[in-house]
């Protein structure tokens, strides 16, 4: 597969070529800083007191590093969503991809759990589960074209699922996926009605800056040990993080 292939066919993006400057591998980097800054709030700075004191004042409101790592956090999920439907799109085997994310969400519960309630056990499931019930549904959306009834009511089924399983983002993070790709060609209105659709979590809204400065180029993170360190690294940095939590006998 070469680099022009990887991106969206016929899509129209929001910016001029000479601003779109950042391949599949960036935005990945993006994400995953993103995400383990927001789980530093989430997991250490949550149940540090002095992390929760307002340091400095934005837009009237004032935030404390707490709060500030949280919002920045908000960026992570859209750009997974974005890369996930673009997996979709290029990968050599849908059902290898499902099946990984699948595993991977299993993997991660155990963290998960810990991070949240430092035992074995927690009423939510994590992201991954979203990730890959959004999968399913990209899949049931391809592959049901030409069947709409049984389409509409698999898709149904997954929705019903995505509220009793209470994976993280919900039945919210499960329809925004399927809106990401449903629009995977008209990039401007993908941002537009992301971002509506995130108003509840509008600091999320800014991921679209960088997604729509995709340049459709896979980037440095290749083969087997690079696709799976970004696999990986979701549970592995709960657990150094929760580890730390415990160390400094926040939990």
């Amino acid at each position: 597969m070469t680099e022009k292939q990887l991106t969206y066919s016929g899509a129209t993006p929001c910016f001029p070529e000479k601003f779109r400057i950042l391949s599949g591998s960036a935005l990945k980097m993006i994400a995953m800083i993103t995400m383990l800054i927001d789980h530093i709030g989430a997991i250490i700075l949550y149940r540090y007191p002095p992390a929760n004191v307002p340091v400095f004042e934005l837009f009237g409101k004032t935030l404390s590093m707490y709060r500030l790592s949280r919002d920045i956090g908000r960026v992570a999920f859209p750009i997974f969503c974005f890369l996930l439907a673009e997996g979709f799109l290029h990968t050599h085997d849908r059902l290898k991809y499902g099946r990984n994310l699948l595993l991977f969400a299993c993997i991660s519960e155990i963290p998960w759990n810990f991070m949240h309630t430092n035992t074995w056990s927690y009423e939510k499931q994590n992201v991954f589960f979203t990730l890959f019930l959004g999968y399913v549904g990209i899949c049931v959306i391809e592959y049901f074209r030409e069947r709409q009834s049984v389409q509409i009511l698999l898709l149904l089924s997954l929705f019903w699922f995505s509220t009793v399983l209470k994976a993280d983002y919900g039945w919210k993070g499960f329809i925004f996926i399927l809106l990401l790709f449903a629009l995977r060609e008209q990039m401007a209105v993908q941002a537009l009605v992301g971002s509506a659709w995130l108003h509840y979590e509008w600091k999320a809204c800014f991921a679209f800056l960088s997604i729509n400065m995709y340049n459709g180029k896979r980037g440095f993170i290749r083969g087997k040990w690079g696709k799976y360190f970004f696999y990986a690294f979701y549970p592995v940095h709960i657990i150094i993080l929760t580890l730390i939590c415990n160390r400094m006998g926040l939990m």
